[in-house]
C-alpha cells in the first residue's frame, strides 16, 4: 500500500505540522491591535499551508481510501513533536516517545495487514 499517495500524503502531513509551527510563532508574539494579530505573515502563511495540506490530502483519497489517509493523519503529531523540539525547545518525555511508537506501530500494522 505504500505507493505516491503514501508519500504525497506525508508531505501533506509535513506541510500542515509547518503550519503549526507558524501559527504558535505568531501567538507568542506580541501585537500593537487585534487586526495586526490575525493579519500578519506569520498567521496568513500558516492558514495558507493549512489549506494546501488539506487538498493534498483530498487528493490522497483516491490512491489510499478513506481509511488509509485517516491512518496516515497522526504522522503530524510525530513531525509536531520533532518541530516543536527543534523550533521551541520542548521537551521530548518517555510518553511522547511512547504514543510515536503506537503511532507507528498502528501505520505498520495497517500497511501489513490491510
Amino acid at each position: 500500500m505504500i505507493n505516491k499517495f503514501f508519500f504525497l500524503m506525508l508531505l501533506a502531513e509535513l506541510i500542515a505540522s509547518t503550519s503549526q509551527v507558524l501559527l504558535k510563532k505568531s501567538a507568542e508574539k506580541n501585537y500593537p491591535n487585534i487586526i495586526r494579530e490575525y493579519l500578519n505573515a506569520l498567521v496568513i502563511g500558516g492558514y495558507s499551508l493549512l489549506v494546501l495540506s488539506m487538498v493534498i490530502s483530498i487528493f490522497c483519497y483516491d490512491g489510499l481510501g478513506y481509511m488509509g489517509v485517516v491512518v496516515m493523519e497522526p504522522v503530524g503529531y510525530i513531525i509536531v513533536m520533532i518541530m516543536s523540539r527543534l523550533f521551541f525547545g520542548e521537551k521530548v518525555s518517555r510518553r511522547k516517545l511512547l504514543g510515536v511508537a503506537l503511532i507507528l506501530s498502528g501505520i505498520v500494522i495497517f500497511n501489513v495487514l490491510g
